[in-house]
């Protein structure tokens, strides 16, 4: 079967990580054409490991793509993007705002080109508000929606701790869901769209659950409360309310750690019959849903007794065959040993690709997505894709080489 994106082109115009946003479309077969100016795209060379010359982040977020650099400070760049316009499908703005429209190539000139035309900006805080000129990377979009906070070593310096990148990745592939949408649409009714996807918009996005709780109990206590099995008081929001949980916490194990999950009563029923103490159950059986028997340390520090006698895959065995919830925990290192990543995350290896990556993250049931190419060094296709889309001649080719329009490898 054809991938579902094949036939569709995209003009990529990103810069670092944002690029993600036409990676996940060439992931899903898309024709991604990554536009880059005179020199490439310095991605290349940002953040670590670096490998074979070039940053992981680049053999990630490139690949599947090809590369024509293109120089839209000039008259004739502009008019061989105007060009491409006219046979492609989607363009991308994955830098600040505005950022080709100051080249003559905002959304309402290239959708005026091809009205079915899907135009996305992907930028750090969006096309409007009072940030949307600020400069930024990653982690500030996690510090702006919340979902970081400064840590503070011995001598009283604050530094960022370790956490999950979210915004980077998640409005990317907001973006991307946006825009397969937006040419659904397209394909229906010849109406292309102008897209606004801010990355720390999709961080905010995200955590949504802790930011609506905090709104939520803006409003009396009359009308919003905390769970039943609370008595009804008001917990933090999110993981914080988790922090005295029993039921539902973390525990060491003969060899690690697990997280149990028995906060639904028919779960805890199942694990103290299970290990053969019933007497767990009628001394505290909790309440039907949502009872995490917060602060119980006499029934805490009976089940850190018990957890400790298994090792972690003696316990994911028993939660399998006695119905209840218990969740193996690993590290971004651990992980790839972990044998339901290996089943699930068919790497995508360093021989052909540069780096050792993740696959796209999503099973098409009786098929496989064509594997992406490996990220391509700045110009590698240009003029190919020149001479193959527009028709250039050989002579055209030479004129915008010798005058720094395109460059790369021929």
């Amino acid at each position: 079967m054809s991938a579902p994106l094949a036939g569709i082109r995209v003009l990529d115009c990103s810069l670092l990580a944002p690029g993600a946003t036409a990676m996940h479309l060439a992931d899903l077969g898309a024709e991604v054409i990554k536009i880059e100016p005179p020199g490439g795209d310095y991605v290349r060379e940002l953040t670590w490991p670096i490998i074979e010359g070039s940053s992981l982040m680049h053999h990630h977020v490139s690949r599947g793509k090809k590369s024509l650099v293109l120089d839209l400070r000039q008259d004739e760049g502009v008019r061989v993007f105007r060009e491409l316009v006219a046979v492609s499908d989607v363009v991308i703005e994955a830098m600040r705002p505005g950022a080709l429209a100051r080249r003559g190539l905002g959304p309402e000139v290239l959708r005026a080109i091809r009205p079915s035309l899907v135009y996305c900006c992907v930028s750090g805080y969006g096309m409007s508000g009072p940030y949307r000129d600020l400069p930024a990377h990653g982690i500030a979009f996690d510090s702006w929606a919340g979902v970081v906070a400064p840590a503070e070593d011995d001598e009283g310096f604050c530094y960022i701790p370790e956490h999950a990148s979210i915004g980077m990745h998640a409005g990317p592939m907001m973006a991307a869901m946006a825009i397969c949408a937006s040419l659904l649409r397209a394909r229906a009714t010849g109406e292309g769209a102008t897209l606004d996807m801010a990355q720390a918009d999709g961080a905010a996005a995200t955590d949504w659950v802790r930011s609506e709780a905090w709104k939520a109990y803006e409003r009396p206590a009359s009308e919003v409360t905390g769970n039943k099995a609370d008595n009804y008081e008001r917990r933090a929001p999110g993981t914080a309310g988790m922090r005295e949980g029993v039921r539902y916490q973390f525990y060491r194990t003969q060899d690690g750690h697990i997280l149990f999950m028995a906060s639904e009563q028919e779960f805890w029923r199942n694990f103290c019959a299970g290990v053969g103490r019933m007497d767990l159950f009628e001394r505290w059986p909790g309440a039907r849903y949502a009872d995490h028997a917060r602060g119980n340390r006499a029934l805490q520090t009976e089940l850190r007794a018990i957890f400790a006698t298994r090792s972690s895959a003696e316990w994911l065995a028993f939660g399998a065959e006695q119905n209840t919830a218990i969740a193996p925990v690993n590290t971004p290192r651990t992980l790839i040993d972990d044998p339901h990543f290996q089943a699930r995350f068919p790497w995508l290896p360093a021989a052909e690709h540069g780096a050792d990556m993740m696959p796209f993250a999503v099973h098409f049931v009786g098929e496989q997505l064509p594997p992406p190419r490996r990220a391509p060094a700045a110009g590698e296709h240009g003029e190919k894709i020149l001479r193959e889309l527009l028709g250039y001649t050989e002579e055209q080719l030479s004129a915008l080489r010798d005058a720094g329009i395109t460059g790369g490898t021929p």
